[in-house]
């Protein structure tokens, strides 16, 4: 849907889009459909279609392995179109990325896609761009931000409650720091659905723990002074949970509306 600005006269004006464009990160795998089978850029259909239902247009940005000049090849102009970002799950984030060494049990490692989506991720912070950041997400967002991460969490809280096994989800209880977007989105407790066998370990610049697991494993940070960053370690799209994708649009909405404004002002 387009319209011209209020107070605009047609068919002079500039029409502009009036749905939120979201970007979504991809993964990257070699997969069968139909009679192919090719390396391809795939993500599950729960992510886009949860920004869809929410009423935004979802975008796909897969990590680029080729690009002129590495796989952060025009970030900046990606963002610069977006209203939102979504950093989706998938594999480990390499250590080297935090500055260590990758233990045993480090699985899933693509440096193209994490240095593809801190890319996006650091241009998206830049401008005060909404984020939501999903399990892998918002781990990318915690070594985004010069964090790190414990490699292997059943090392540190003795037990495997956050990934019973690869692949598998489990519910976990989370409660949530009062007056956070955590609380205003998912209330002051609430189950989820985790996969997970790393999480945050030292906090990035800025970021501020909103949800926890009983066992006091961080389940969710925000990034104090931004409007939007909101970064979750389960899995909303496994759930089918419209909450956090309804508030990234939200928040996407109004980042649109006032970018409108401000280009509207500064053409006068």
């Amino acid at each position: 849907m387009m319209a011209c600005p209020q107070g605009s006269v047609q068919p002079f004006c500039t029409l502009v889009v009036v749905i939120p464009l979201i970007g979504i990160s991809t993964y990257v795998a070699h997969v069968a459909w139909g009679g192919w089978e090719r390396t391809s850029a795939v993500l599950p259909q729960s992510y886009y279609e949860l920004v869809a239902s929410a009423g935004a247009r979802p975008l796909l940005l897969p990590p680029l392995r080729t690009a002129p000049t590495g796989p952060g090849f025009g970030a900046g102009e990606v963002i610069a179109l977006l209203d939102g970002l979504v950093l989706t799950g998938g594999g480990d984030v390499d250590p080297a990325a935090y500055r260590e060494t990758a233990e045993p049990e480090v699985a899933g490692v693509n440096p193209t896609r994490d240095e593809s989506e801190r890319a996006l991720l650091a241009e998206a912070l830049k401008v005060d761009l909404p984020v939501l950041a999903i399990c892998r997400g918002c781990q990318i967002l915690n070594v985004e931000l010069g964090g790190t991460l414990h490699q292997h969490l059943p090392h540190v809280v003795g037990h495997d409650e956050h990934r019973r096994a690869p692949l598998v989800f489990g519910e976990v209880k989370v409660a949530t720091t009062t007056g956070s977007h955590a609380s205003a989105v998912f209330g002051s407790s609430t189950t989820v659905l985790c996969s997970h066998h790393q999480a945050i370990k030292d906090l990035g610049a800025g970021l501020i723990p909103t949800a926890r697991a009983d066992d006091g494993v961080v389940e969710a940070v925000e990034l104090s002074g931004s409007p939007f960053v909101l970064g979750v370690q389960w899995h909303p799209e496994e759930a089918g949970d419209p909450r956090p994708f309804a508030a990234l649009v939200a928040a996407a909405t109004s980042y649109r509306n006032e970018r409108t404004t401000s280009r509207a002002n500064a053409a006068q």
